[in-house]
């Protein structure tokens, strides 16, 4: 007899040889019907796989995440058929599971393949599902993997990187690939299947290698969450950033400045700083002070900090200059400035926490390839700040970024959303820097501030940065996509590479404990983010334009200038627009230009000293006086932006 622990805690008694499968249909076979995924002792199994030792054993449905994963994972074999099928002389990569959905990478040599050929690879796909073929894993030896793949040079570099008696491979119907494991029972619970897209992708992401094309798709158990997917697909196209950025005239890109690399336009450095001052105000109350640094550094300086190893290869070259061996660096972090800044002091335990906090531009070469509007870029500006206080200070200043990372949260309407406890992988002590006892303590301070603060929180081993743990905000948009945004840091191997101190009530030298924080991650990426969420409907307190005032002729304009001079005088920021045009036609485009409210002046409005408010959607509020409207302005911002 075997013992199995399920999630609850609870202890069931079965044979040896029982199934994941077996235990779900002891717990209730509706339950079991939904079952399609299983992990016991952390290791991902089929439903089918035989247990023959005690364990714990978790079972998924389609609505766990794990059970998504072994959905598309599955999935991505039955394209991998399809095409084989369709396409004799394809070669097969890799398919895994991604965030929505899977894809295949695919050699297809001379063939092509485009959005037209999407609609064959769909059907023969169903009909593959409705055969209800079971995923059935076996072992195989390295000589029978390499023979069956000896025309495949890519299942072939795969198979020589494996060690002999680990080699699997999962059958179905009469197609075979190699595979780890974590499949659903079998095809007939795919239900409905959608080719998303294709895109060029370089074997094992290395440019050197060869070129495949990468065949995207996306299944659901039901027609009607692939109906309901692809009306969300339509509606992320609208609030595509990108879109909207154009449209809103934020940012744009140049070749010639280099791929990358954005220019914000006007409005778009207007909306930044209004964000920067909003972080800079409740940062001075918080006690934080403004550092500046250099776009540069020598390269020894990130040597020392680590960086250099880390992200060496994702940088740019280091600049030389006419004198022998001294290279510089475009910066890839702020925090190695920001621990030469701590040193420029002697600091005593009396003196600290020091707050130094900053809005500085680093530099990574991305690969072209991976570049994304504002969201994947090469040079991008971080809301940074290094907190430096004594071992007894750090639970508190902890817990008070945390409460700043919820108010910015407020503030900009980002209500959904839960915290990850990003802790290193003890399997992987190479990946991180420092000892092993100091990264037990930073990991315990993280997860006991969350706890104190009522955070919704998950550990995810593996995640933590080089230099230490980190807890991250994970963000849940208007479309239910989730992003990581916002992540603080405890690092007690920084302040040790530094060699930084300070003295103590003992009048020994100890070392700070330093906190990397950044509410918003990267300018960039955040507004690029807020864009989406928002769909350019931006909170009125942070939108470039509050309102815009449209005059039905050019005989009202000196009245349009006499209400732009009350509503600025009120710090609400307006324009008038001055075009002979239809007054139909400039509603339309302030409309599109997504301006919360437009004033329209005509003869009446003139004459009564009054104006006529329209919100942006289409509500008339009427004509009321500009004292009135100003009120309704103020109340407005004052239900989201509240004070820290």
């Amino acid at each position: 007899m075997i013992h199995i622990t399920l999630p609850d805690s609870s202890i069931k008694t079965f044979n040896k040889g029982v199934t994941p499968m077996d235990v779900a249909n002891s717990i209730s076979e509706g339950f079991a019907r939904n079952v399609i995924s299983a992990k016991f002792n952390e290791t991902t199994i089929e439903t089918t796989t035989p247990l023959n030792t005690d364990g714990s054993l978790v079972l998924f449905t389609w609505r766990d995440d794990e059970g998504k994963k072994a959905f598309w994972h599955s999935s991505a074999h039955v394209l991998a058929q399809a095409i084989q099928e369709l396409y004799p002389n394809s070669k097969l990569t890799i398919g895994p599971a991604i965030e929505n959905g899977f894809y295949y990478d695919v050699d297809f040599e001379e063939q092509s393949i485009s959005e037209k050929d999407f609609k064959a690879i769909e059907n023969r796909m169903l009909e593959i599902a409705r055969e209800k073929h079971d995923f059935i894993m076996r072992s195989a030896s390295k000589h029978e993997a390499l023979e069956l793949y000896k025309n495949n040079i890519f299942k072939t570099e795969l198979i020589e990187n494996l060690e002999d008696g680990t080699i699997t491979f999962c059958d179905h119907a009469t197609f075979t690939d190699l595979c780890r494991g974590g499949h659903i029972p079998n095809t007939n619970i795919i239900k409905a299947v959608k080719i998303l897209s294709v895109a060029g992708a370089y074997w094992r992401g290395d440019e050197n290698k060869p070129q495949l094309t990468r065949v995207y798709g996306i299944s659901f158990p039901k027609q009607k969450e692939l109906t309901e997917y692809l009306e969300l697909l339509e509606e992320a196209k609208k609030r595509d950033h990108r879109k909207l950025g154009k449209e809103l005239e934020l940012f744009t890109f140049s070749q010639k400045v280099g791929q990358g690399l954005p220019l914000w336009l006007p409005k778009g450095a207007a909306l930044r700083e209004r964000l920067e001052n909003f972080l800079k105000a409740a940062q001075k109350k918080a006690g934080y002070e403004m550092v500046v640094t250099p776009h540069i550094g020598q390269k020894e300086l990130y040597v020392t900090s680590g960086h250099y190893a880390k992200y060496g290869e994702d940088s740019f070259q280091p600049i030389r200059t006419p004198k022998e061996d001294e290279e510089f660096l475009l910066k890839p972090m702020n925090c190695p400035h920001h621990c030469e800044i701590y040193k420029t002091s002697q600091w005593s335990y009396k003196d600290l926490p020091q707050r130094f906090a900053e809005f500085g531009t680093v530099y990574r070469y991305e690969q072209s390839g991976e570049l994304h509007g504002l969201t994947r870029v090469r040079g991008f500006t971080q809301d940074d700040a290094h907190l430096f206080c004594t071992p007894d200070q750090l639970d508190k200043e902890f817990k008070d970024v945390i409460d700043l990372v919820l108010y910015v949260f407020g503030s900009l309407g980002f209500d959904n959303f839960t915290a990850q406890v990003s802790v290193r992988d003890p399997k992987n002590p190479d990946k991180y820097i420092g000892d092993v006892k100091n990264w037990e303590k930073a990991e315990q301070a993280i997860i006991n501030a969350a706890t104190d603060k009522g955070l919704d929180f998950v550990i995810e081993t593996g995640e933590a940065a080089f230099y230490g743990p980190k807890l991250d905000f994970m963000v849940k948009d208007a479309l239910g996509r989730r992003w990581q945004l916002g992540t603080i840091q405890v690092d007690y191997n920084l302040p040790e590479r530094f060699e930084l101190t300070y003295k103590g009530s003992d009048n020994e030298l100890h070392r700070p404990v330093m906190i990397h924080r950044a509410p918003f991650g990267s300018m960039e990426r955040f507004v690029a983010l807020l864009l989406e969420h928002t769909g350019g409907h931006f909170p009125l307190w942070l939108i470039p334009t509050q309102v815009i005032i449209l005059s039905i002729s050019e005989k009202y304009e000196k009245y349009a200038e006499k209400v732009l001079n009350l509503l600025e005088n009120n710090e609400i920021r307006a324009l008038v627009d001055h075009r002979n045009e239809t007054i139909g036609k400039k509603i339309r485009e302030a409309e599109i230009q997504k301006h919360p409210y437009m004033i329209i002046i005509g003869d009446q409005e003139e004459q009564k000293e009054s104006i006529t408010v329209r919100q942006h959607g289409g509500a008339d509020l009427g004509m009321i006086s500009v004292k009135a409207f100003i009120e309704i302005i103020k109340n407005d911002i004052n239900k989201t932006l509240k004070s820290f």
